[in-house]
């Protein structure tokens, strides 16, 4: 078993890794601030299926790097989760995305050379890293956007084009990810996300628009469409994403210092509402009522990973189709209706 440090690991993905890993028996030391939303929810979620002593827990800021250093000793394993994630956010603070984002990867990543050089090191990174990719050429369908020269979607080789704050500090994270490893020989691993989603995600309108979609619409909050609704993204369940993470332990040697897009692919697309839309509307057995407005800067018409090199060379594919992972996200949603009645979900900070 091994000694592994999450950053981040209150977090939507973070706390969903912990439980797998507690599971098989590894010994977890949560690096965070609680600062996000429903983190206290999740560790009491933790807590409760692995005990008080389950794992360790160090509250804390990245900037804090001598107690950052401490907590990544003799790690074996760093998932390096932890960020500020909206791109609303990063606009209307740039400074604080900046420190958390590239000031807190950097942190993170002199303290593993520093204390843990021999460890695995994962970084959560984003497809927002390819910017707009306004000059790729993308055709309108009856019910949402499509590429016109890309049948399996967005592949590694994207030229890098950072959009936006979010895009540019989540890039200069990524980028340092990937040269140490080739500069001092780290075994990093950069995962481009795409769009992720699954129990304990409290979405919110600028950031986990599907699980912000479920919860809105099963509460009676306003829905607000921006742009036509046929935007597309490819999604993926949790759960899929971890295996990818075990994927890349597995094939260490061969996942070292590179850059894999992760998400759903071709075959786990929806539009965010011409499609998704009806399918909530069938679940529910209701219809739903949206606004639009116009669109925001640097959204994406679509985006859908290519997924070829994670399937080539980690053995690794999404299990989950959309409907069920949609349908499992609805029933958890359904299920803890009590965190969104009664006025804990709209009063958490972020919200």
């Amino acid at each position: 078993m091994a000694r592994v440090l999450i950053t981040g690991g209150a977090g939507f993905i973070g706390s969903n890794l912990a439980d797998r890993l507690l599971r098989q028996g590894h010994e977890v030391t949560i690096f965070d601030n609680l600062s996000r939303f429903a983190s206290e929810f999740r560790l009491e979620w933790l807590r409760a299926a692995h005990g008080p002593g389950g794992f360790r827990l160090v509250n804390a800021n990245l900037t804090d790097f001598d107690l950052l250093l401490r907590a990544v000793d003799g790690a074996e394993r760093i998932y390096h989760l932890a960020g500020q994630v909206a791109v609303t956010a990063s606009v209307q603070n740039p400074r604080q995305d900046f420190q958390d984002n590239i000031l807190g990867t950097f942190n993170v990543l002199e303290a593993a050379r520093l204390a843990a050089r021999g460890a695995v090191f994962i970084h959560a990174s984003t497809n927002k890293v390819y910017g707009s990719m306004k000059q790729i050429s993308v055709v309108e369908e009856p019910t949402r956007y499509g590429y016109a020269d890309l049948p399996f979607g967005v592949s590694e080789n994207q030229p890098l084009d950072f959009h936006s704050p979010y895009g540019c500090s989540k890039g200069a994270g990524d980028q340092y990810a990937r040269d140490y490893s080739r500069i001092f020989g780290m075994r990093t691993v950069v995962m481009r996300q795409s769009c992720i989603y699954g129990c304990r995600q409290f979405g919110m309108e600028d950031q986990g628009w599907l699980a912000w979609f479920v919860i809105a619409a099963l509460n009676g909050y306003p829905i607000t469409i921006y742009g036509n609704g046929k935007q597309v993204r490819d999604v993926l369940f949790v759960d899929d994403l971890l295996d990818i993470y075990e994927a890349a332990i597995r094939h260490i040697d061969i996942a070292a210092g590179q850059i894999y897009n992760v998400g759903g692919g071709p075959k786990h697309t929806l539009s965010v509402w011409t499609e998704f839309g009806p399918m909530l509307e069938e679940l529910l057995d209701r219809k739903i009522n949206v606004i639009y407005a116009e669109p925001r800067p640097g959204d994406q018409r679509i985006y859908i990973s290519d997924i070829r090199k994670a399937e080539r060379e980690l053995d690794w594919r999404p299990c989950l189709s959309v409907s069920e992972g949609v349908g499992r996200f609805l029933k958890w949603a359904q299920d803890h209706q009590e965190l969104f009645k009664n006025g804990f979900f709209r009063n958490l900070p972020g919200w």
